[in-house]
Order: structure tokens, then C-alpha cells, then sequence
């Protein structure tokens, strides 16, 4: 069974999280509750995948992210006005409260992105892709109404229903125009 991490400031939450997953048999997870014990456990035990609240007391999991591992996935969980706060579009969001199928499901994808990143090192967006999937979300915008968020979220969803990189999806986007 895979590992991940678990972390939420909230114990309570840490463990039924942790329940929802070991349950299901997707993953064995290892509880921390502040951002510094996550990057500990991840560069200690080879952590690739990390599922964990908005913020921790000593740090924002966005913050967070950027000090992990290239190959290192995050599903971060919360309400959505928190999650329109994460910029960073790496990041995996589900706006809670989740469902056991959809939680199981985006947690055994993200450890299955994660190997294949681990296997060909997760290169950076390049500006060329930045501008890309800003277009496809603007025309989302322009014809269907969305918000930038929606629009993100939109390209999201589709790239891991799909199982193709973001930037993939909005040529897709692109390319259906």
C-alpha cells in the first residue's frame, strides 16, 4: 500500500482522513500536524504524495509546496473561499466537504502522478505554457461565462479525467476553438 502524508492542524481531521483512505485500502498514512514535520517525514521516507488543509500553524501549505520535492504531489482540502486563495495552480484542490469515492479517487491518482513525475522529473511550466493555459482560460471565460477560478478548475478536472498535463488540456481547449 502506498504512503502519504496526512497533515492538518486539525487532529480531528487528520484522523478521519486517514480512516477514509486505510479504509479503502488506497494508502497508509502518516499524520503530522505542522508544515515543518511534513518536510521532515517527506525528505526522510520518500514521500510523493501530501494531503493536507489550507494553512498549518507555522506556514501555508502553499509555502509548503515549494519546499518539497519536484516529484511530490499535494491534494490540498478546504473550503472553497480558501481554496481561491491558492495561486499556485500545481497544487490539487477539492473543495471540502469531500466524498469518500472523490477523495479516494483524487488520492490514488496524485500517487500514480506522482510516480510517473518521480520516473521523468517534473519540469517547471515554461512561459510559452503559462501563456497557453492562460488563453484556453480566457476563451472558458469569454464563451462559457466561467471565472478565471471556474475556467482553472475547469482545465483541472479535465487534465486529471483525462490523464494528460494541464497544458495539454488547454491546447485541447485551444484546438476545439
Amino acid at each position: 500500500m502506498e504512503k502519504v502524508i496526512v497533515a492538518f492542524e486539525s487532529e480531528k481531521n487528520c484522523l478521519r482522513v486517514k480512516e477514509i483512505l486505510e479504509n479503502a485500502g488506497v494508502a497508509s498514512c502518516i499524520l503530522c500536524r505542522s508544515a515543518a514535520e511534513v518536510r521532515r517525514v517527506v525528505h526522510k521516507q520518500h514521500i510523493t504524495t501530501v494531503i493536507c488543509g489550507y494553512k498549518f500553524s507555522d506556514d501555508s501549505a502553499e509555502n509548503l509546496f515549494e519546499d518539497l520535492p519536484p516529484f511530490c504531489t499535494m491534494l490540498m482540502l478546504a473550503v472553497q473561499n480558501m481554496l481561491e486563495l491558492c495561486g499556485n495552480e500545481d497544487i490539487f484542490k477539492l473543495t471540502t466537504p469531500v466524498s469518500r469515492g472523490e477523495l479516494t479517487a483524487a488520492v490514488r491518482m496524485l500517487t500514480q502522478i506522482s510516480h510517473n513525475m518521480e520516473r521523468s522529473a517534473r519540469p517547471r511550466r515554461s512561459e510559452e505554457e503559462e501563456q497557453i493555459i492562460a488563453q484556453a482560460k480566457e476563451l472558458l471565460i469569454t464563451r462559457n461565462g466561467m471565472t478565471e477560478d471556474q475556467a482553472h478548475r475547469f482545465l483541472q478536472k479535465q487534465s486529471m479525467n483525462m490523464g494528460t498535463k494541464l497544458v495539454q488540456t488547454a491546447k485541447m481547449v485551444l484546438g476545439g476553438s
